[in-house]
């Protein structure tokens, strides 16, 4: 992986780029903790539950404090 932000491919700097693959992928791991949440509760293992409600709010956490900083930076 090269060391420098080109964007030369993208148009979108590498840290930028990241950042906003970050979001995604704690939005996306947000959603797939609620199929996991399903699955545990179904199977009435609260301790699982608990952990990916766990995990779930982290991911959302992620996000939110990603999508502040793309604001920030992208000035919207």
């Amino acid at each position: 992986m090269s060391t420098s932000e080109t964007g030369e491919i993208t148009g979108t700097k590498d840290k930028h780029y990241n950042l906003i693959w970050y979001v995604e992928a704690c939005l996306s791991n947000a959603l797939r903790m609620e199929t996991y949440i399903k699955d545990a509760e179904r199977d009435k293992d609260t301790e699982i539950v608990e952990l990916f409600r766990k995990a779930q709010a982290d991911s959302r956490k992620g996000a939110e404090l990603g999508k502040e900083l793309l604001r920030s930076r992208l000035g919207t």
